[in-house]
């Protein structure tokens, strides 16, 4: 079959390699459409040394599929023919003990056993089948971006609701034109949030006002807007983008006591954040990291789909063949939403 891989040198090169057999309670998924997430283009990059350890590497985490061939004990868990997504993001997402005290208060991610999904990127994929989440009708091959990116987003907007910001409550997206940054804006609205959508450029602002934000603004001009038109501040921030400033612009829209987000990755060469303790005390927020989510949520993300509140938006249709190009171009934000594979034997 056909896959992506990572070669020495930093290359992405497509390759022939054996077909995967199920191993026990796994699932043999026939990828029929893979999302492309911007973590790829970082490991493909080498901005993220530690997550390869060895060459060739596969790659791919978002995928949509046809399960077609059950390990020993997956038949109580799935049946061959369903349509599943699957991964629950790159981290964690592809097996977790689900009796330790991480797995048990619900972040699977921590757990000591935890391992990611990797190879999506490829005509079949392997996988956990507790790992899978069956599809309904009303949720189509385009909404594969779920399995990574629309579920991170759902995630990190849900935490608003854990640190008791209500409906109704002012949040900022920045990066919201991004491909988790369009799921947060469709998310915090389903959630009832008022949402101040941030990007870069005339066209992404103009998007993200068609994703149905309150707010759309110009990175450049948020801080002044925030001052001027949101009494100086606002209950939440979430960061998607991938560059320093953002993070630091997410910190200084914060009202005090509000609730930092921190979910996009940048390069590890772009270095740290920089808060000093006496701003922490004089303003004393609460910052967090956030990164994929769970089966459950997953389930709750996937009915907000087949409801018509939260929708992929597709500017970029490949085979795997052309998978190169689509992550150069996401490298440089050459247009907002999602890329998708369609083709994995071309």
């Amino acid at each position: 079959m056909k896959a992506a891989m990572i070669v020495e040198g930093n290359r992405l090169e497509i390759q022939e390699v054996p077909k995967p057999v199920p191993a026990f309670e796994e699932a043999l998924v026939k990828i029929i459409t893979a999302g492309v997430c911007h973590s790829d283009v970082h490991l493909v990059k080498g901005d993220w040394p530690r997550f390869i350890q060895s060459f060739p590497s596969p790659v791919g985490h978002e995928g949509i599929g046809i399960v077609e061939e059950l390990g020993p004990g997956a038949d109580k868990i799935v049946r061959i023919g369903d349509r599943v997504i699957l991964g629950l993001g790159g981290a964690g997402g592809a097996y977790w003990c689900g009796a330790c005290e991480y797995c048990l208060s619900g972040r699977p991610r921590l757990c000591r056993q935890a391992k990611g999904v990797r190879g999506v990127y490829a005509e079949y994929i392997s996988l956990w089948a507790k790992a899978l989440v069956k599809l309904p009708a009303a949720v189509s091959n385009d909404e594969v971006s779920l399995a990574c990116g629309g579920l991170t987003s759902y995630s990190a907007v849900k935490k608003f609701l854990r640190f008791d910001i209500l409906p109704g409550k002012t949040v900022a997206i920045i990066g919201a034109a991004g491909g988790l940054g369009h799921y947060a804006v469709q998310s915090a609205k389903a959630f009832g949030f008022k949402v101040l959508g941030i990007d870069v450029g005339p066209d992404k602002i103009d998007f993200i006002k068609g994703l149905g934000a309150d707010y759309a603004v110009d990175a450049a001009d948020a801080r002044r807007f925030v001052k001027e038109e949101l009494g100086g501040g606002v209950y939440g921030s979430v960061v998607f983008a991938t560059k320093i400033p953002a993070f630091e612009l997410g910190l200084k829209l914060l009202r005090p006591g509000g609730i930092f987000i921190s979910v996009g990755m940048p390069a590890a060469s772009e270095g740290g954040i920089e808060i000093s303790p006496l701003e922490l005390l004089g303003r004393d927020p609460i910052i967090m990291s956030s990164a994929v989510g769970t089966v459950e949520e997953m389930r709750e993300l996937v009915q907000l789909c087949a409801d018509g509140k939260v929708k992929s938006h597709i500017s970029r249709r490949a085979p795997l063949s052309q998978l190169a190009d689509v992550l150069d171009e996401l490298d440089r934000a050459a247009y907002p939403g999602r890329a998708i594979l369609t083709d994995m034997a071309h």
